[in-house]
């Protein structure tokens, strides 16, 4: 699984530099379909064409991963930039274009059996109403 993680942060670095950052970029092991992980992702320039963005994402980890490797994706999972459980995996652990690995967790009622999160960051370049200039 280390190898396969590892081609997924080359990947991942790839896309950011192409595309822009992600706010999440993780494999997660599913309890109910065991070896079998899903690609979470979640970035503001995906809302702006889903199916666009899935077709990028799985035509770049297809290039990245051979096909013994490919069987243990089971897919990509795409989440809302203001999604409560990506708001709680940023609070918790934050590491961009590394490797974090988590096991028996609970993140909000998320239960993680086991996950790899390459990249969990928080999203800088949207400012805040308490950031707006101020006037005389």
């Amino acid at each position: 699984m280390k190898e396969i993680v590892e081609k997924l942060v080359q990947a991942e670095n790839e896309m950011a530099a192409e595309k822009g950052p992600f706010l999440l970029f993780a494999m997660f092991l599913r309890e109910d379909a065991p070896d079998v992980w899903d690609l979470v992702v979640a970035s503001p320039w995906i809302d702006a064409d889903k199916s666009g963005s899935l077709r990028y994402i799985s035509d770049k980890v297809g290039s990245v991963l051979d096909s013994k490797e490919l069987v243990k994706l089971s897919r990509i999972v795409l989440i809302e930039p203001d999604s409560p459980a990506l708001a709680a995996f940023q609070r918790a652990v934050h590491i961009e274009h590394g490797t974090a690995e988590i096991k028996d967790s609970d993140f909000s009622g998320l239960r993680i059996k086991h996950a790899y999160l390459i990249t969990s960051r928080r999203d800088t370049t949207t400012k805040s109403s308490n950031s707006a200039p101020h006037t005389r």
